[in-house]
């Protein structure tokens, strides 16, 4: 494939949260790109970006990644403009918790949807453009390492992220592309607030500043490591998880969050 030596930043997600946040360090820490693409429902959130940030060039793509129309349009603007995409970072989310049985069947479509389907759709759409040297970020979660009762889609959702990415690390290791999934716990967004999500007392000691997660999760990125964990707890429930039995941890999760 020819590429006209753009060298780019995809960042989905980027109207608030994380997504924003990733923009505005990747704009600090890769001056040397040509261009940050950034995608999101919100066009108006993403032109205020792009006003908060006037010495970065950002093309605004108001894509619906619930849409699968998006992938198409997607697709055309790749094959058309032929970046060299130096990082992707998938950072689009949503999530509703309570029980299953109390979910309504579009919140739960809508879920797996953004979280898995588009995350593996502009993955796969940005494969070609991407060289050796290049950097994934899948935004998982410290959910993705246990089962959580009462957010159970949300979770199970972001265990199909950190999968996806573990294999796909490897699938890209012979052309020196790296994969990352970051998984942090609960940061201080809008992400609860916009999905009517009630934080626990026990997740709101926790609560970290998106700042540092995504400063880690670039740091991570960078050294080439396959996960990213910001904060001790979370490396707590990391290391349980590969310790206690399922169930347990099942329960466990239940009844402390």
């Amino acid at each position: 494939m020819k590429q006209d030596g753009k060298q780019i930043a995809l960042v989905t997600g980027a109207s608030s949260g994380m997504g924003r946040c990733f923009v505005r360090k990747i704009a600090e820490k890769y001056p040397f790109l040509h261009e940050i693409w950034v995608i999101a429902r919100r066009e108006e959130a993403l032109r205020e970006l792009e006003r908060e940030l006037p010495e970065t060039e950002l093309k605004v793509l108001a894509y619906d990644l619930a849409d699968r129309r998006s992938f198409s349009a997607l697709s055309a603007l790749l094959k058309q403009e032929s970046p060299r995409i130096r990082l992707l970072v998938n950072g689009a989310g949503l999530g509703n918790n309570g029980l299953v049985e109390n979910q309504t069947p579009d919140g739960i479509c809508d879920t797996v949807d953004v979280n898995c389907r588009a995350l593996m759709m502009v993955t796969r759409l940005c494969l070609p453009y991407l060289g050796r040297g290049s950097r994934i970020i899948q935004l998982a979660s410290g959910s993705a390492f246990l089962p959580q009762p009462g957010f159970a889609v949300y979770a199970a959702s972001k265990a199909c992220v950190l999968s996806f990415s573990r294999a796909l690390r490897e699938e890209l290791r012979h052309k020196k592309i790296s994969v990352t999934a970051v998984c942090p716990g609960p940061v201080r967004t809008d992400f609860f607030r916009a999905g009517g999500i009630s934080i626990s007392p026990v997740k709101k000691l926790f609560l970290a500043e998106p700042e540092r997660v995504v400063e880690k999760a670039l740091e991570d990125a960078a050294r080439g490591k396959a996960v990213s964990v910001y904060g001790i707890s979370m490396k707590l429930v990391r290391l349980a998880s590969g310790i206690l039995p399922e169930g347990l941890l099942a329960w466990f999760s239940g009844k402390l969050f």
